[in-house]
């Protein structure tokens, strides 16, 4: 009998969630149909768009234009890659077949970065034929400088997850862990070589009748975890490169959710007392996408154009001025603004 909030791995013939059944091998096709290559028991690799924009010389992304890493060598993952606390509305994942909040396996962390490295390098050479790819772009790609733990699932419910880090550095590489916030404990408990390069917090929903609407959590008391977490970032100042990243939606009319939105006049003030308690080093400002299973919660009219992120921005920063800070750059086809505090340097330089 399988646990509630404790699912099975892939490899078993059937997982139970809210009631009803599903054969473990439906996720496995699912992400696998998503492209991704799935590493060990419950970790994954995808590669992302923006690398495959730059090897066919179409432009690089957000990261590359405001911190200098290279797209070309991001590896984007996840050690986790079904399992989550919440099902966030404007979520692109395939949320509905989540597996639970406690993973099956520990996998060792080095055996990890290995397996996702030629599962990587497996995805990248179906590439390497295509007609219009610079080769000396690819071959730039093929072994990774920067790992993004944002594909999918969260991160801080694997259990190694700073050895996993420390071992990244090891390799000479950066890394960035985004989270939802709701594992305080884990971002504190980071030893001093087990820091990633960067943090992003997600904060989606500025309060906490719209944060429990949003985000739709298993776990008792995620409002206050998260506001933990923003207290643990402020204390994480000089550590760790601190990111709060906001998500808008604006209200619309197709999507079953469609009339709910983050993005208000009031919250304007609300998200910043929320930066203002976690200081961080970074704002990052983006505009929701309909694509994936997003769309079968809201649709595209619920998403901002990059004018009305831009504005929205600009209210952030007129709010926060006095805290030092300002727009530093922005993307307009990645739908992202990015302020900086006064002083911060933006340039990442690999280790």
């Amino acid at each position: 009998m399988v646990r509630k909030n404790s699912r099975v791995p892939f490899g078993t013939s059937q997982i139970t969630e809210c009631g009803g059944e599903f054969r473990s091998d439906d996720v496995r096709k699912t992400l696998e149909k998503m492209n991704y290559a799935l590493v060990g028991k419950t970790s994954a690799v995808q590669i992302c768009l923006w690398t495959k924009n730059f090897l066919r010389g179409k432009g690089v992304c957000w990261k590359e234009k405001f911190y200098g890493i290279s797209c070309a060598g991001c590896c984007q993952m996840t050690p986790a890659v079904m399992w989550c606390e919440n099902q966030c509305l404007h979520c692109w994942r395939p949320i509905e077949m989540n597996l639970g909040t406690e993973l099956p396996s520990v996998d060792d962390p080095i055996e990890i970065l290995d397996g996702i490295v030629e599962a990587r390098k497996k995805l990248l050479m179906g590439f390497k034929g295509l007609k219009g790819i610079d080769m000396k772009k690819f071959e730039e790609a093929i072994e990774p400088k920067l790992y993004t733990m944002s594909l999918s699932g969260v991160q801080t419910l694997y259990l190694k997850l700073g050895e996993m880090f420390k071992e990244i550095r090891r390799r000479k590489a950066v890394s960035f862990l985004v989270t939802n916030g709701l594992n305080p404990d884990v971002l504190a408990g980071f030893k001093s070589d087990e820091f990633p390069t960067q943090i992003t917090i997600s904060t989606n929903a500025p309060n906490e009748k719209l944060f429990n609407a949003w985000h739709r959590s298993t776990k008792k008391d995620a409002w206050k975890e998260f506001n933990k977490s923003l207290d643990v970032l402020r204390g994480l100042k000089g550590k760790v490169r601190r990111v709060v990243r906001l998500t808008l939606v604006k209200v619309g009319k197709e999507g079953k959710f469609s009339k709910m939105t983050n993005m208000s006049e009031e919250n304007v003030k609300e998200y910043c007392d929320l930066i203002k308690k976690a200081e961080p080093d970074f704002i990052h400002i983006k505009g929701f996408k309909s694509v994936g299973y997003a769309r079968n919660r809201m649709g595209y009219d619920n998403q901002p154009w990059f004018d009305e992120v831009k504005e929205y921005a600009l209210k952030i920063e007129k709010e926060l001025v006095k805290d030092g800070y300002k727009i530093a750059g922005e993307d307009e086809r990645s739908c992202v603004v990015m302020l900086a505090k006064k002083g911060v340097k933006l340039r990442i330089e690999r280790v």
